[in-house]
């Protein structure tokens, strides 16, 4: 009989541990995912300018006529609305101002296009960037002919020329990610795509950036519901992959 008891208490408790870990597995991996690329983070100060960077993934609806911090219209609908959410109930204090000028369809050199306009007129303190699909995306029939290598190369171009205008200003670093075995990703994509992941993470450490591991947080995410969950097309994120993406930026500030 005591040993029927002890049994019981043991799956019992077995049970248990195992409901609660489902319950709050999302956030442990997502903590999980960030740190296992390191705890680099930022420090978020009184009167800080945030600004959000990158194509569709961070354009996300907004409306390109305003430039309006913490406004609905101004933030679209994805990952920076949620992200901004957050940051503004958490620090409701410190007067941040958060914009999001991404746009839809940029790569690298896009961006440099209209840095001076969307980037460095806003005089941003924290600057977020997420790039990186397109430049690999159209090249798959899209006519263009970027490689790897004019990647990396654009995108130190830019970030010099950032640092240099805005010295003292804080990067994080967005990885570029994809899933499998969905609408827009197939076999075509690797193992060329991993280039460009692994570029993003070596831009962010020579950099001394905190870094964003996307790919890992959705690759991860997979243990509990598949790709078409979290990605409407293995690019752009659903709903809940928009919150994952929040969730990976907020592991990148302190307090």
């Amino acid at each position: 009989m005591k040993n029927n008891d002890q049994n019981s208490r043991r799956s019992f408790i077995k049970n248990t541990a195992l409901g609660t870990a489902a319950a709050i597995s999302i956030p442990q991996i997502v903590s999980a995912s960030a740190k296992s690329f390191g705890s680099k983070r930022v420090r978020l100060n009184n009167n800080d300018v945030i600004l959000f960077q990158g194509d569709s993934i961070t354009d996300w609806g907004r409306d390109h006529n305003k430039t309006i911090a913490n406004d609905n219209s101004s933030l679209g609908n994805s990952y920076v609305l949620l992200t901004a959410a957050e940051l503004l109930e958490k620090h409701a204090a410190k007067n941040l101002q958060i914009y999001n000028k991404g746009v839809s369809g940029n790569k690298v050199f896009q961006l440099a296009d209209r840095w001076d306009a969307d980037t460095l007129a806003l005089k941003p303190t924290v600057l977020s960037i997420h790039i990186g699909v397109n430049d690999f995306w159209h090249t798959l029939g899209g006519g263009y002919t970027g490689t790897i290598e004019t990647y990396i190369t654009d995108y130190r171009k830019l970030i010099d020329r950032t640092k240099a205008a805005l010295p003292g200003i804080k990067l994080i670093i967005g990885e570029p990610f994809a899933m499998i075995g969905t609408k827009s990703v197939d076999a075509r994509w690797y193992p060329t795509f991993d280039l460009f992941c692994k570029a993003a993470r070596d831009i962010a450490s020579q950099y001394d950036a905190p870094f964003i591991p996307y790919q890992t947080i959705f690759n991860n995410a997979l243990k509990q519901a598949p790709a078409t969950y979290w990605t409407l097309d293995g690019v752009h994120p659903s709903l809940a992959g928009a919150k994952l993406m929040a969730q990976g930026w907020m592991e990148t500030v302190k307090g």
